[in-house]
């Protein structure tokens, strides 16, 4: 009766997550003169970086006073947040600022870009990790314009990771439009090959990677698999990775590790 007893213990989703606890807040810390950045903070018991996750689509995830979200629950990068964390990431799930709607067309602006260091310099200071920008979709817009716009500076990031890039646009900027060619920290692109979202066509891909020519490391993790539901465009459909969200996540975390990114010293 004992070794059984023993081995539901092990086998006790409650002892595991006692083993391995991830704490979650929301966290609210100022930017601009009369402005606030929202995001919730997943903290596991070990930590080895940081990252950032963008959503995509109009970014405004209306985060609540208790952590549960107003918009964008089923996003790849949201919907994964766990996922990350049990990766030992401490994960900043960021929302839009507090003088702001949503994200629509505020991505390259100067207000954007301060924000977003804001919370960069903050997870520097309380982790002391490498801070890594992850975006998925419109994500990707955000993480590239302001990794491109913060290189070198001491709230810049220290590594970025797109999912699923936005390569072609008509109603904003192009990560492949970006001055991506600024950045030197490493990047790795995440796309999968049958991406059915006319502004992720995988085809458009190599053009993404030739045009990364400053940063120290650069690599491309594709996938083919899962399941595609809905609007192509969507998280449901291939553009999401529906199906295959453990499998990218461990991928992008052992990526991650391997290039063994400590804080940059900023001049």
């Amino acid at each position: 009766m004992k070794n059984l007893l023993s081995i539901f213990l092990l086998l006790s989703p409650f002892f595991q997550s006692a083993i391995a606890e991830t704490t979650q807040r929301v966290v609210d810390i100022p930017t601009r003169p009369g402005v606030s950045q929202r995001f919730l903070l997943l903290t596991p018991e070990n930590t080895k970086a940081a990252v950032i996750l963008f959503a995509g689509g109009h970014g405004g995830l209306e985060i609540k006073d208790d952590g549960t979200l107003g918009w964008g629950n089923g996003n790849f990068l949201v919907r994964s947040r766990d996922l990350f964390a049990n990766q030992d990431l401490v994960v900043a799930v960021i929302d839009k600022p507090s003088d702001k709607k949503n994200l629509s067309g505020q991505r390259e602006t100067a207000d954007y870009v301060a924000d977003v260091g804001a919370v960069i310099q903050w997870l520097h200071t309380e982790t002391k990790l490498p801070v890594w920008l992850i975006g998925t979709s419109r994500g990707t817009q955000s993480a590239a314009f302001v990794a491109s716009a913060l290189d070198g500076k001491r709230d810049g990031p220290d590594g970025i990771v797109l999912t699923s890039t936005i390569l072609t646009d008509t109603r904003e900027t192009a990560v492949l439009e970006m001055p991506i060619e600024k950045i030197h920290v490493p990047v790795l692109v995440v796309h999968h090959e049958k991406d059915g979202c006319s502004h992720c066509n995988f085809s458009d891909v190599p053009t993404l990677m030739e045009k990364l020519t400053s940063t120290s490391r650069k690599a491309l993790l594709s996938f083919s698999g899962g399941n595609s539901k809905g609007d192509p465009c969507e998280a449901k459909a291939y553009h999401g990775y529906n199906g295959l969200e453990n499998s990218v996540v461990e991928k992008i975390a052992g990526w991650m590790n391997e290039q063994k990114v400590a804080m940059r010293s900023i001049q």
